[in-house]
């Protein structure tokens, strides 16, 4: 937690990324949110995709017809304040997504604009999925951090049943 609020506290004098990874329900999503939440507060942009539409995005631009719209979004993604990519490793991936991913992540580097990204999958499949020269930018420019827990909406449902997380009789 304290490095979520340093990365707030600290976000317009210095450039950072983060990577949270973790079993499903542990509040990735709910922490990036919050993260965005603040920083919205303070006036920056924040773009909030999950992966498979930040995808979706870069395809209609790549391959639908392109106008001053879809350039627009595409400068808008690679140049925000915040950019989240949420729940990365759900969507299809292949050629076009691991490239796309590296050319986001890379430009926003080089742009010095911030990104966090949430996923499921452990840092070895990242590396496999997306390549060593994506893994390779993640490990070297973002903080990474493991979350990890008891599915959060699993212990909620159970307390709204009235409920135990104890399985005995």
């Amino acid at each position: 937690m304290k490095v979520c609020h340093t990365f707030v506290d600290t976000f317009s004098q210095e450039f950072q990324n983060i990577l949270l990874y973790g079993d499903t329900g542990v509040g990735k999503t709910f922490l990036s949110h919050c993260i965005a939440k603040e920083l919205i507060d303070t006036s920056c942009s924040v773009l909030y995709f999950t992966a498979a539409q930040l995808f979706d995005v870069f395809a209609e631009n790549t391959f639908g017809r392109h106008g001053e719209q879809d350039s627009d979004i595409q400068e808008h993604i690679y140049g925000c304040d915040l950019l989240i990519i949420d729940d990365l490793g759900t969507e299809l991936a292949n050629s076009f997504t691991v490239s796309q991913l590296f050319i986001c992540l890379n430009e926003r580097i080089l742009r010095q604009r911030a990104t966090i990204i949430s996923t499921n999958l452990a840092l070895e499949d990242i590396k496999s999925i997306y390549s060593e020269r994506t893994f390779s930018r993640i490990s070297s420019h973002y903080t990474i951090l493991r979350l990890t827990g008891d599915d959060i909406r699993i212990q909620k449902k159970l307390l709204n049943l009235g409920g135990t997380n104890d399985a005995t009789p």
